[in-house]
């Protein structure tokens, strides 16, 4: 499945979140927002990314955009990875994996010569009204985050 491209709506949500609750993306009308998709909690790649994102999170918020972190995993397992690494953005949880097919992440992958279906690391940057402004596919995580900042402050 494919999903939305630069200058499209971005496709709405509302997911369970860290610590109760949802989160939606309709409730940041107005203010930019960082959609980033990553596989698993407490995976390497997928923790190094969630503390370069939190290291960020005050010039993120000082440039008027939000972060929102979204995986397969629950509630639950987003909470613990938050406290095991003192995160400091917000962790939505797409079991169903309806945002990951909404932005056409759910993908099939392979490893060690076995195909599954996972999350293709990949992030949005969505501008204050609401479309798609730039889109980061198969995200490597080194220097990602200061370079998706540098993006919210060009918007």
């Amino acid at each position: 499945m494919s999903g939305p491209a630069v200058g499209d709506t971005a496709p709405d949500f509302t997911l369970p979140r860290d610590g109760g609750g949802t989160i939606s993306l309709s409730a940041f009308k107005g203010k930019a927002v960082v959609v980033y998709f990553y596989p698993k909690d407490d995976t390497s790649g997928c923790t190094v990314e969630a503390l370069d994102f939190t290291a960020l999170a005050a010039e993120f918020d000082k440039a008027g955009a939000t972060i929102i972190g979204i995986s397969p995993d629950s509630a639950a397992k987003h909470d613990k990875f938050i406290k095991k690494h003192s995160l400091g953005i917000a962790l939505a949880a797409d079991e169903e994996q309806a945002a990951a097919n909404a932005y056409g992440v759910w993908k099939e992958k392979s490893m060690y010569g076995k195909t599954y279906m996972g999350i293709e690391r990949s992030t949005f940057l969505i501008d204050r009204e609401g479309k798609i402004a730039r889109i980061w596919p198969k995200v490597k995580v080194a220097g990602h985050a200061q370079e998706v900042l540098e993006a919210v402050r060009a918007l």
